[in-house]
């Protein structure tokens, strides 16, 4: 292993013993290295597994119009990459269609027939051009308040802590990384003292498979709104209870993110 692949993040790293991207030969070992084929989601949402044998929880969800560069088949299942988060994993071969369309709108509610950020080509109910976008993260959270917690998910159906962040700061045009411990190197440090509205609160506890750590967004100085399996959905609650409860054995401090 070169040092460089060595620093690879594996959950978003298009490479197994035996296979690996074109794009990475010389920087990993496999066995082969092929070039990866275009397809993007054709239904409002479809799973990412870890494994082609799926599983009681994905470890992502490619939404409608997302790209996802396919390496490898498998039955019914497809091997490769979802390009708009970078996330590794399988898919339902059903649920995806030939190429990468080139999008001119995107949905911009969260009440849409189609998921938000979901990417169409063509105008319609409830979508934004591409290059618009929504100016606060916070209030638009709010409107996924009460949506079911499901691990994995990304959407107003089901969504989980870093999923809830990600979609929000997609609509915001920021970067959105999907797992929390890769938000939490997003921008700017604060102390705890100093956290307000719109703030990026995470929780890290490595150890958690892809889900590393607990990540919300500060409603004020005294709240946060997250997805939280501990109460089942989007909620919004006390910053000192959801730092009780997430600090964990180590009582480790929470990460203050500003964008």
């Amino acid at each position: 292993m070169t040092a460089a692949a060595a620093s690879l993040d594996p959950r978003t790293t298009l490479a197994r013993p035996d296979l690996a991207e074109q794009a990475l030969e010389g920087i990993v070992r496999a066995s082969a290295f092929r070039a990866v084929r275009a397809m993007h989601c054709a239904i409002p949402v479809a799973d990412i597994h870890a494994e082609a044998t799926a599983g009681e929880h994905p470890v992502d969800q490619l939404i409608f119009g997302e790209a996802f560069d396919v390496l490898d088949t498998r039955g019914d299942r497809v091997w490769g990459r979802a390009r708009r988060d970078g996330v590794v994993g399988w898919i339902e071969v059903s649920a995806l269609a030939e190429g990468a369309p080139l999008p001119t709108h995107c949905i911009d509610t969260v009440d849409a027939a189609l998921p938000l950020n979901a990417l169409v080509v063509g105008t319609q109910a409830g979508v934004a051009a591409i290059g618009t976008f929504a100016v606060d993260a916070v209030a638009l959270a709010q409107r996924f308040v009460g949506a079911p917690h499901r691990l994995g998910g990304r959407t107003p159906q089901g969504t989980d802590c870093c999923g809830l962040v990600q979609q929000v700061l997609y609509a915001c045009g920021r970067a959105a990384p999907r797992y929390s411990d890769q938000q939490a190197e997003l921008g700017v440090g604060v102390p705890i003292s100093e956290a307000r509205r719109g703030d990026l609160v995470v929780w890290l506890s490595p150890g958690e498979g892809p889900w590393n750590g607990h990540a919300a967004l500060m409603l004020d100085p005294d709240h946060v709104l997250h997805a939280t399996g501990h109460h089942g959905a989007v909620v919004i609650e006390a910053f000192a209870e959801a730092d009780a409860r997430h600090r964990g054995t180590d009582g480790a401090t929470p990460v203050i993110r500003r964008f």
